[in-house]
């Protein structure tokens, strides 16, 4: 498969501002004024100087001041409160640009605190008297007024305070919108009214023009078909418009405003924004009379004579437009263009570095965790892969917004967003809007803003702000220059965190928050405003290099610590705010009517209510209400797109629910960066080789920002075999139901590990990861199946045989991919089936499965007809089935006096560990694991009586045809003829097996000429001196190993599987319980533990193929049908947990169709064979025995696959003796019976209950493994199905604990002695019936 190109971190590069061309602007262009209340006009120049005189000593005003003599109310004022010997002290101020301006104000109580660093305290008059705001007498503290200039050289845009003015809240009277108000009050005695200082700090600017921006120049030309560019981008890169302003002739460029902004689409995908505005010269012959007089050009005393000393500049943009919230690298990456068009000259144009930042630089991925791109020897910026967590990716800084706010605030704004108030967010800086609007929507997770929301909204858009409906609008400050806001509108001013609200639209306040949850994110909001501080570094540090490769690290990673703990904190106060919702969806259980999707119909919102603190009633009333609420029940009903996040959330409600432990659970995982992590080095664009013989001077210098030309650009250099990836995130082919999310495979893996210090569990781990293997075959088995329908039918019995067997399910992907078919192959009456056996099973439905369970009742075609019909028949059918149950004690009583039942009981209880008691004749159901291999279970003609199909009955009908039908009829018929024999009888002729006739042996079958003949030796030599190995058993072992007899009359293929493997490290044989038991509950380990050296080790599955099928004979033979070889291996066991976790990948690249396609077992071989290996053991029908036919080029119709799995090693060491079992085979089929007497004795202790003596009797003739010797020979001996495997254990672990007693467990354990482990034994109880031998 072709390498994948990474996506690109950068889209489109834009230039926006006054179209060029040297043609005048037109008049139409400007920008209109937004509807709304004015105000006076703003002042044109900043304050420069404070003053306070004394007016009862006879102090005037000086020159150039203006004097505030009444509140902003315009109450009259006086600050010594009319006391006697009160200087009457009177606050002044002077507008100007002579110096730099004012830009903080501050109140002194002298003796009680020191001035802030940089204020300037008015201690005097302008006239050297006391400055002393605070009225005369003992106990008042001196009060001074402080102040802090901008520096030198701040230039004409530098911000200052525009305003100041005095309120009295004594008078009612509030801080006016948009001013900071200072804490200290100015009138500290006990007389008088308390008045406190306001002041407001802008932008004082004069003769500007302002017009809609336009689109200047773009890259690339072209859009992109997945991300077409925007038409409104030029507006929100200049959101203030593009100005034309007149300075004086020596004013200094103000440094370039970095603003972000985000657009959303109609389908809510957001797109992200960064730009860069700076001042370039404008010609001034493009001004018309009128414009020109405007801004001030033109004399207004003398027509059309031009004064000078003026210079005119215009305000443009250059910006980056992405899918990526990457903000800061986009801010490096323009800063770099600006300083670049401005210095010079160059040898590389300014187009080459664009194209090749956006064609060369990709989004981090796992890949590239980490990108480097070297811009020029200077400039570097370095990008990190997002955390990986299941929140949306955002450009969020809750950082930001704790800075900007505080927690008080913060949570008065998280109340209105939940309530859906208007709120209106400005400040002096574009870019800190975006990033607090965006937290404003992430904070309310799992919901989401349904309402305009527009962070960093244009003038030409600020008519929205007159809208009717709820929305959450950010702007620039300088707006309320000139406009009131509206009277229904929550205004934030993030530059002096302060909120202005009326009394009537008034959001609700905390203390209506659920009380435990508002205390505890109150508590973490507060200590984590309080390391805010330790956390800063400037920009200038972070652009250096020595920063990025050394330091960078350790600074991002206590940030994002920071910002994950915030946002940590209001998820945890969402997920208790709305813990125990998932109770109160109703789920749709029969054919939907009109207003199905309604929110009543969907969720119980007065039970709801009720559950609820009464205290917090009145939050709960608005919040269901709102539109968010409603969505948010809507995608978990019927699904979404973020079903991921919210199947988190949900995991998050879980652990808030526990809320009596003292720590709580951190619901936000931060992954820590790695030193070790891959860096890529970007590195700058190539400059052109200079021609042989001449300088390679500059050639490109620039005086601004110059046009675009097509013919600078790079072409972008295409990857061999990359692939195009269209988005973010790549749709895989398949179906999102059998895919587990992120937080899904979290929980399974702590379950994992969980369960695997628990014997029991964990065998039920592995079984649970079983059934979702089979689960996600099923799409492929449904839709090979003859009917589809009983397809799905059959899936549901296998979830009611899981719920039977109590199986540990990780996750609900079972239930989940039965209802997606359910919805796709119009079944909503078995999808209703499916969600009762769920709740049944105790489980509860994640969003994921709760929405495409909902979407199959909703979409599928529901059958037509009177429900009473119905009602009816399941009626009858109850009565039929009542009348069942009632007979069958009578039957069981009858069959309880039957001669040939009284006969067996105390024959069972005389072998002790044989059959129990009651257990009924072994029935058939197509398992091929149900097959003794003894010559007396062959039916007559040497084919098995009921031979299994890997297909389940049906298929094996459908593959056998008539011939294998008739064959199994006839089988089924001797059977019940036959009475079944006393266990005691069948033990004492295998005991005794000389008084056998001749004639009831089948005879050995003919062997294939290509596989050598047995040497007839007797194998009793071996048994009596096991220390010489004679080659000639190995041959025997592998001819019967190969199981040739079984495969004669079948007209097809023959599989025979073997999980025993080899330790590498003791040459020990393990078993495939004893495997299980050592795999660890890691889903990327292949390795298991060796019982017996506790050495790691891969265990393998062995495979053997054989095919069947007559062969053409030669001239004067009959066609035989004898088994050939065609291919064997040995492929890694893997672990359920391995394999799933590989399956999974694989239905993700190439899509479930894969799993029915007959080149899976070529080209996943390790899948494939693990899989059959699994659904034959859990008897669970599927189609992979067909892709073995289809892959051996088998296309007869009556062709079948038998498959065999065995217990112990498919091809023995030649070089080791022989196992018992073996051995008794080999003679009970051949015609001579030799005395085994060694044998015999092993089987006779063994069913007289006297395990000890058997073991004693092996420990002196036979090396290791005498537990699998003796179990393996009594199930050769009995048939596997007469076999009590548990009484077994007990008895064979009452014998080692007895010859412990006399030779030592140590020495037990050396000649590894000593049975399986509980882990290993609960595992093989727990996969069902035990393996051939």
């Amino acid at each position: 498969m072709a390498e994948e190109r990474p996506p690109r971190l950068v889209d489109y590069f834009v230039i926006a501002g006054l179209a060029g061309n040297g043609a005048p602007i037109p008049e139409e262009t400007r920008v209109p004024e937004p509807s709304g209340p004015l105000r006076p006009p703003r002042p044109a120049e900043p304050i420069t100087d404070m003053a306070v005189i004394a007016r009862a000593l006879g102090e005037e005003v000086p020159q150039g001041y203006t004097c505030i003599q009444s509140s902003a109310g315009g109450h009259p004022l006086e600050l010594s409160a009319g006391l006697l010997g009160g200087t009457q002290p009177v606050i002044c101020y002077r507008r100007g640009r002579d110096k730099p301006p004012l830009v903080e104000l501050g109140v002194l109580y002298e003796g009680k605190e020191r001035p802030k660093p940089g204020f300037q305290v008015l201690d005097t008059t302008p006239y050297s008297h006391s400055a002393n705001l605070a009225p005369p007498g003992p106990g008042h503290p001196r009060t001074y007024l402080t102040c802090r200039r901008a520096a030198e050289g701040a230039g004409l845009h530098a911000l200052g305070i525009t305003d100041v003015c005095l309120v009295l809240p004594s008078k009612g009277e509030g801080t006016p919108h948009t001013y900071c108000r200072l804490p200290r009050n100015l009138n500290p005695g006990v007389w008088g009214p308390a008045v406190y200082l306001c002041y407001k700090v802008g932008l004082a600017k004069a003769h500007t023009l302002v017009y809609e921006a336009e689109l200047l120049g773009r890259y690339p030309e072209e859009d992109n078909e997945a991300f077409p560019l925007p038409e409104s981008v030029p507006v929100f890169c200049l959101p203030m418009g593009a100005t034309v302003e007149c300075w004086p002739a020596h004013t200094k460029y103000p440094v370039p405003v970095f603003s972000t902004f985000v657009l959303t689409g109609a389908a809510g995908d957001k797109v992200y924004g960064a730009a860069l505005q700076f001042y370039e010269a404008f010609p001034r012959a493009r001004l018309s009379e009128r414009q020109a007089r405007a801004l001030g050009l033109l004399s207004a005393v003398e027509r059309g004579r031009a004064l000078g000393g003026r210079a005119v500049r215009s305000r443009r943009a250059i910006a980056v437009l992405s899918r990526w919230p990457a903000f800061p690298a986009f801010r490096a990456f323009l800063t770099f263009l600006y300083r670049y068009s401005v210095s010079g000259p160059h040898r590389l144009p300014l187009e080459a570095h664009i194209s090749h930042f956006i064609h060369n630089v990709p989004f981090p991925s796992p890949q590239r965790p980490r990108i480097l791109v070297q811009m020029s020897p200077y400039d570097n910026l370095l990008l990190c892969q997002p955390v990986s967590s299941p929140l949306p990716l955002s450009g969020a800084s809750f950082l930001q917004l704790l800075q900007s706010l505080g927690p008080e605030l913060a949570i008065t704004l998280l109340l209105a967003v939940l309530t859906e108030h208007k709120l209106l967010v400005h400040s002096l800086r574009p870019d800190l809007l975006t990033s607090v609007c965006e937290a404003l929507v992430s904070m309310i997770f799992p919901l989401h803003w349904q309402c305009p929301y527009i962070p960093l909204c244009p003038l030409v858009l600020a008519d929205v702000l007159s809208a009717p409906v709820p929305f959450i609008v950010g702007i620039h400050s300088s707006y309320f220059d000139l406009h009131d806001p509206p009277a229904d509108v929550i205004c934030v001013d993030l530059d002096t965190n302060t909120l202005f609200q009326t009394e009537e639209k008034k959001p609700l306040s905390p203390r209506t928050l659920p009380r435990r949850p508002y205390k505890v994110l109150l508590a973490t909001l507060t200590n984590l405003y309080q390391q805010l501080d330790q956390t800063y570094t400037g920009p200038e540090e972070e652009a250096s290099l020595e920063f990025l490769l050394t330091d960078y690290e350790a600074v991002c990673g206590r940030r994002a610590r920071l910002e994950r703990e915030v946002q940590g904190a209001f998820l945890r106060f969402m997920a208790c705010l709305l813990k125990g919702y998932r109770d109160f969806l109703r789920p749709l259980t029969q054919a939907p009517s009109e207003g199905v999707r309604d929110v009543d119909n969907l969720f119980f919102l007065q039970g709801f209510l009720k559950s609820r603190e009464r205290s917090s009633h009145k939050l709960y009333c608005q919040l269901l209400r709102t539109q968010m609420f409603s969505q948010f029940i809507e995608e978990c009903s019927f699904g979404s797109a973020r079903h991921a996040a919210l199947e988190f959330f949900d995991s998050c409600v879980d652990k808030v629910l526990d809320a009596e432990k003292p720590e709580p659970t951190p619901l936000v995982e931060l992954e820590e960066l790695s030193g070790s992590e891959l860096t890529v080095f970007i590195t700058p664009p190539e400059e052109p080789a200079a021609p042989e013989g001449s300088d390679s001077t500059p050639q490109y210098c620039y005086d601004g920002f110059p046009e675009l030309r097509a013919e600078l650009f790079e072409s972008p250099r295409e990857q061999p075999g990359a692939l195009p990836v269209p988005g973010p995130s790549r749709s895989a082919p398949s179906s999102p139901a059998p895919r587990r999310t992120k937080q899904e495979m979290k929980v399974a893996q702590r379950m994992a590990q969980k369960s695997a210090a628990v014997p029991e569990l964990w065998a039920r781990c592995l079984l649970g990861h079983c059934y979702g293997l089979w689960f996600l075959c099923l799409p492929a088995y449904v839709r090979s199946a003859p009917s589809r329908v009983q397809a799905l039918h059959t899936a549901y019995q296998v979830l009611r045989q899981m719920e039977s067997r109590k199986v540990v399910l990780p996750d609900e992907v079972c239930y989940r991919v039965l209802m997606q078919l359910c919805s796709h192959y119009g079944q909503p009456v078995l999808s209703v089936r499916v969600m009762l056996e769920m709740r049944r099973a105790g489980i509860v439905p994640n969003t994921i499965t709760y929405g495409y369970y909902n979407k199959a009742v909703l979409e599928s075609k529901w059958l037509s007809g009177t429900p009473g019909g119905r009602l009816r028949w399941a009626k009858l059918r109850n009565v039929v089935l009542g009348a069942a149950q009632f007979r069958q004690p009578l039957k069981e009583r009858r069959e309880a006096l039957s001669p040939t039942v009284l006969l067996c009981p105390a024959v069972i209880e005389a072998l002790g560990v044989l059959e129990p008691r009651g257990s009924p004749v072994p029935w058939h159901d197509g398992s091929l694991s149900d097959l003794s291999l003894t010559g007396e279970e062959l039916a007559p003609g040497g084919s098995l009586e009921d031979s299994g199909s890997a297909l389940g009955a049906q298929s094996t009908e459908a593959l056998e045809g008539p011939s294998g039908r008739a064959s199994k009829a006839s089988g089924r018929q001797d059977e019940a003829s036959t009475p079944r024999r006393g266990l005691g009888a069948r033990l004492q002729q295998l005991l005794t097996p000389s008084r056998r006739s001749p004639a009831s042996h089948v005879p050995p079958p003919e062997l294939p000429p290509d596989l050598p003949p047995p040497t007839r030796r007797s194998p009793m030599d071996s048994l009596l001196r096991p220390r010489e190995r004679p080659g000639s058993t190995a041959s025997e072992v592998a001819s019967w190993g190969g199981g040739s007899q079984l495969w004669g009359s079948q007209r097809g293929g023959g599989i025979l599987l073997s999980s025993c493997s080899s330790c590498r490290a003791c040459d020990s044989l393990v078993y495939d319980e004893e495997i299980m038991a050592g795999w660890a509950p890691d889903d990327s380990n292949l390795n298991t533990i060796c019982p017996f050296c506790a050495c790691p080790f891969v265990p393998l599955l062995s495979v053997q193929t054989l095919d069947s099928r007559p062969r053409c004979p030669k001239q004067g033979q009959c066609f035989r049908a004898v088994p050939r070889r065609v291919e064997g291996g040995a492929w890694a066991y893997l672990s359920p947990l391995v394999l799933r976790k590989e399956l999974e990948s694989l239905v993700e690249n190439e899509g479930s169709e894969v799993l029915a396609l007959p080149e899976l077992p070529a080209a996943h071989p390790i899948i494939f064979w693990n899989l059959l290996w699994y659904f034959q053991r859990l008897r669970l029908p599927n189609i992979l025995p067909c892709l073995v036919l289809a892959s051996l080029f088998i296309e007869h119709l009556s062709a079948s696959v038998q498959v065999r799995l065995l217990w112990d090693v498919l091809t023995p060491d030649p070089s080791s003796c022989p196992p018992l079992y073996v051995l008794w085979r080999i003679h009970s089929e051949c015609g001579v019976w030799p005395s085994l007497d060694l044998l015999e004795s092993v089987l006779r202790h063994v069913g007289l209950n006297e395990v000890h003596k058997a073991v004693g009797l092996l420990l002196e003739t036979l090396g290791p493994g005498i537990y699998r010797e003796i179990l393996f020979l009594t199930m050769a001996a009995l048939g596997k199905d007469h076999v009590d495997i548990v009484a077994f254990d007990k008895k064979y672990k009452s014998a080692f604990n007895k010859l412990a007693s006399s030779m030592g467990k140590e020495e037990l354990r050396q000649r590894r002695a000593q049975m399986p482990t509980p882990k290993a034994i609960d595992c093989r109880k727990c996969f069902g019936a035990p393996l051939e031998c």
